[in-house]
Order: C-alpha cells, then sequence, then structure tokens
C-alpha cells in the first residue's frame, strides 16, 4: 500500500504578521498510523522542499508522544524537508491520499488547481481520500464529473466555527470551514469541540480536528485495505 500525504505550501497568516502552515499532529499522527500499518509514505507540497510547519502546533500544549516521535525520527524528518512537488505526482502511483491541515491549506491548497485534480482524480478512480480539520476546506473548488460540488449531499466535518473563534482567527481565514461545506451542500455535522470526530461517506473521510487525524487516518486504512481487497 502506498499513501501520498499533502501538506501546504502557504506560511503566512492572512495580514496580521504572523506564520502558519500544516499543523504537526495532523501530520504526525497519521504519519505512524500509515507506516506501523505497513504503508509506504510520499509526502507532497505544492512549491515541494521543506513545507512551512505552524509555530503554535509545536508548542508545548500542542505537542503529543507523536510528534515528539516524529521530531525525533531522522527518517521522518528527512521525509519532511524533502517533499515531492505535488505536480510531479500521480494518482496512478498511490492507494489513497491524505491532507493534514493547519490554516495554511485555506489560502493555497484549497485554490491550487493541481490539487482539485488530484481529489477529483482519486475519487473518480475509486481510491478513498482523507483530509482533517482546515483540510475538508480544499474540497472548496473539487467537483463531481457533472460539475456539481463535490461534496454536495455527502457526510462531512470539518473544522468548525466555534473552535475558529476559539484561536480567534474567524476573522483572519479566507472563509471558514463549516460555512463553506454547508454552503456547498453537504451534510455537515460535529462534535464536541476539540473532540475526535470522523465521518466515512463512501470513499471520502474527513475529520473535525486535530484530535481526528490519527482516527481519520485508522478509517482510511481499514477502507483501503477493504477496497483493495474487493476491487471496488
Amino acid at each position: 500500500m502506498k499513501v501520498l500525504l499533502v501538506l501546504t505550501s502557504h506560511d503566512e497568516l492572512g495580514d496580521t504578521g504572523r506564520k502558519t502552515g500544516f499543523w504537526l499532529e495532523e501530520l504526525a499522527a497519521p504519519y505512524y498510523r500509515f507506516r506501523d500499518a505497513g504503508f509506504d509514505i510520499v509526502l507532497a507540497s505544492p512549491e515541494g522542499g521543506r513545507p512551512p510547519l505552524d509555530p503554535k502546533s509545536n508548542e508545548p500544549a500542542s505537542q503529543t508522544d507523536e510528534t515528539r516521535r516524529f521530531e525525533a525520527d531522522a527518517a521522518a524528518m528527512d521525509a519532511l524537508a524533502n517533499t515531492v512537488r505535488l505536480d510531479s505526482v500521480s494518482v496512478d502511483d498511490f492507494d489513497t491520499v491524505f491532507y493534514p491541515g493547519g490554516h495554511g491549506p485555506l489560502w493555497d491548497l484549497a485554490e491550487d488547481a493541481t490539487s482539485i485534480r488530484l481529489i477529483e482524480t482519486t475519487l473518480r478512480a475509486g481510491k478513498p481520500l482523507a483530509l482533517v480539520c482546515h483540510a475538508p476546506g480544499v474540497l472548496q473548488h473539487a467537483v463531481n464529473a457533472d460539475g456539481t460540488p463535490l461534496v454536495r449531499g455527502k457526510k462531512v466535518t470539518g473544522f468548525t466555527n466555534s473552535e475558529e473563534e476559539g484561536v480567534q482567527l474567524t476573522e483572519v481565514v479566507p472563509f471558514l470551514v463549516e460555512d463553506e461545506l454547508v454552503r456547498l451542500g453537504g451534510d455537515y455535522s460535529k462534535g464536541d469541540d476539540w473532540a475526535p470526530y470522523v465521518l466515512v461517506d463512501g470513499l471520502l473521510i474527513t475529520g473535525q480536528n486535530p484530535a481526528s487525524s490519527g482516527p481519520a487516518a485508522d478509517a482510511l486504512i481499514e477502507l483501503v485495505t477493504k477496497t483493495t481487497k474487493t476491487g471496488a
């Protein structure tokens, strides 16, 4: 099994002068779920090379056993330092795709034509796709073969308006994930703020927040194993 993890290359938090990027737990937790399950892992980003890490995700309050394991893992850190360019990969080479979040994706991956095409092609090829926290926002412009929004009528979740308010970035982000998924016709639901909440609808898996990233990876592993065995 081979999984592609897609990370943001965007590091500016709007016009605040502060930095953003990907959220470390949302990479580290899935990374070890996949590695421990025997998956080959490839990290990609729009610009390639080292993607920006949201500095707040590496503060003591945000660290977990998996983030500490990741930062002490030379092979993992080397893979992070040398992500491949997103436009160099093909869905044909992977069994599944996972998008960690962080605020960065709302600016670049949500508008990135290569990412949008990757999402559409993955699902149309019958391969599972998972996105967590802010990453479900990158479904914003993805469509079905008939041109309708990809999330329309699908059970989806993502970072909630109240969670965004909790980190005081409601007026900073280009759009609110919850509002956008609802606007697009998604069957949006959510759990308690900051608690794990994962939804599976067909080949699409979405997780609400950082705590959902490990469980979303578990659900993806189960789904990709099942679809590969059945040829679905």
